[in-house]
């Protein structure tokens, strides 16, 4: 094996689209870190799931907060998940009025849920700029499938169940060597790894975004195997404001220029960082090694 990095941040995201928690440790099972993605919201006059892709009508999505009351344990029942909303307000994810605080917050009626729908699907703004998808999309909503109803379409076998509400993939892993780089091109601009969303930051020597070459390979994350599946395509969520970082559309520019790959039968899209899937579950801590595998 061959050490490549040591992890340098643990992220969990305890409901889709909003800000999560830095952690110590995590455990990693088959469905990713334990409680990450766990609960969505859905939109109840259009039957998708609330995502901050869907700008137009979720604007301050990224801007809520939420963490879980106490740590989530693999197999047993979610613990309550804290919201603060944009706005300050705070309310917990198992109170009896937390749809209708959320409804009345967002104008529209929306709803907790914790599986994703069979036809688990978005409403994906995507930005008036050049190069973000195979299909030219520009300045337009469009809808997209994801999770298990994504590879249905594509009539693929999904690397996630079909409760899952993460997007592709079980876990995100990126190095410090891709934001280095971003940097390099534009050191002016924040790339900030809270703008990702990653579940994992390894940190990295060597130059460049190291991590497109490890598709194909695994890979001992502390305790646990992974293997790496595929790199991580961004979209407009990568220029929304969060955590104190502001609107910034020029990093999805910046993104697009540096590091714009072909996804076998998917097409062209700005990637940063990459997506795997569980071999060996376990835990993870803070400076634990990833070593790549043959």
């Amino acid at each position: 094996m061959t050490q490549v990095g040591r992890i340098t941040e643990i992220c969990r995201y305890p409901i889709k689209s909003m800000a999560g928690e830095t952690l110590e440790s995590a455990d990693l099972t088959s469905a990713g870190i334990c409680g990450d993605r766990a609960l969505a919201m859905l939109d109840a006059e259009t039957g998708k799931v609330a995502s901050a892709k869907n700008v137009r009508d979720f604007p301050d999505l990224m801007a809520c907060h939420a963490a879980f009351e106490t740590p989530p344990i693999p197999g047993q029942p979610l613990p309550n998940v804290e919201i603060t909303l944009a706005n300050g307000q705070a309310l917990d994810s198992k109170a009896a009025d937390a749809d209708q605080s959320l409804s009345d917050f967002f104008g529209r009626e929306v709803r907790l849920i914790g599986d994703a729908p069979d036809d688990f699907m978005v409403d994906q703004y995507h930005p008036d700029l050049p190069d973000l998808n195979p299909a030219g999309n520009r300045d337009i909503v469009v809808p997209q499938p994801l999770g298990a109803s994504l590879f249905r379409a594509l009539g693929q076998q999904a690397p996630l169940g079909p409760e899952s509400l993460q997007d592709l993939f079980p876990l995100s892993v990126m190095t410090t060597s891709t934001v280095n780089a971003l940097l390099d091109r534009a050191p002016s601009m924040d790339f900030s790894t809270a703008r990702f969303r990653m579940n994992v930051i390894v940190e990295t020597t060597d130059a460049g975004p190291v991590e497109n070459g490890w598709c194909g390979q695994a890979g001992a994350l502390g305790e646990t195997i992974i293997h790496f599946a595929m790199p991580d395509p961004r979209c407009v969520m990568v220029t929304r404001p969060t955590g104190g970082l502001s609107e910034d559309t020029g990093v999805l520019r910046s993104i697009t220029a540096a590091n714009r790959l072909e996804i076998p039968g998917i097409g062209a899209y700005p990637c940063a960082g990459v997506y795997a899937v569980i071999a060996q579950g376990g835990p993870i801590r803070l400076g634990d090694t990833l070593a790549l595998q043959g």
